[in-house]
């Protein structure tokens, strides 16, 4: 739901800094008075959007963590219906059953050669009013990844990107049967278990 919320942003912006059309000139495809049906509901599009409000849509939008199923989740389709609705939208909510796989139990230690057992949860930061709600974010996980316990020689992979792997190749350092830990950046954290793999 969020993401079509943001095509309507899109969408909404888009028009709002389009050119201005001849309003003499009937569009193609629509009748005259289909033309003036379009740009009356063109109009009311381009006078929607604004940096300031979509400004405050943003920030009502990402509130509280929102991932699907979450009570905060619903919140905002609900008030998501009401704004299209008072756009004079002829809109309604949809249910879908997806697979959101979640994980029971995540650990990450070290075993040798000092123990070290990760905390997997950043602590709340002052700054940012939003990281001390810990109680309804979901956990890090990557998602879809198999179960599995595994206890195998870690290497450092920098970014974990190809040309990373490709370099610890020509310094002789092997990857094959080992854990990997690449660092935050540089490609989308979805697809370095991929490239690892």
């Amino acid at each position: 739901m969020r993401r079509n919320f943001i095509l309507v942003l899109i969408l909404l912006s888009s028009l709002a800094t389009s050119a201005t059309l001849d309003n003499d000139q009937p569009l193609t495809g629509y009748s005259t008075e289909g033309t003036r049906v379009e740009r009356d509901w063109e109009g009311k599009f381009r006078a929607i959007p604004s940096p300031d409000n979509q400004r405050d849509y943003m920030k009502r939008l990402t509130a509280r963590p929102h991932h699907v199923g979450s009570p905060y989740d619903k919140d905002n389709a609900e008030w998501m219906l009401a704004k299209m609705k008072e756009w004079g939208l002829d809109a309604h909510i949809e249910n879908f059953d997806v697979l959101f796989p979640t994980p029971r139990e995540r650990v990450v230690e070290l075993v040798e050669p000092t123990k070290f057992k990760a905390a997997l949860q950043e602590p709340p930061v002052a700054v940012d009013p939003t990281s001390n709600q810990q109680a309804e974010q979901l956990p890090t996980y990557n998602a879809y990844s198999i179960d599995g316990d595994v206890t195998a020689p870690l290497v450092y992979v920098n970014y974990g990107v190809p040309d990373d792997y490709e370099k610890l190749d020509r310094l002789g350092v092997s990857v094959k049967g080992a854990i990997v830990i690449a660092r935050y950046g540089g490609s989308w954290g979805g697809i370095k278990p991929n490239v690892a793999a």
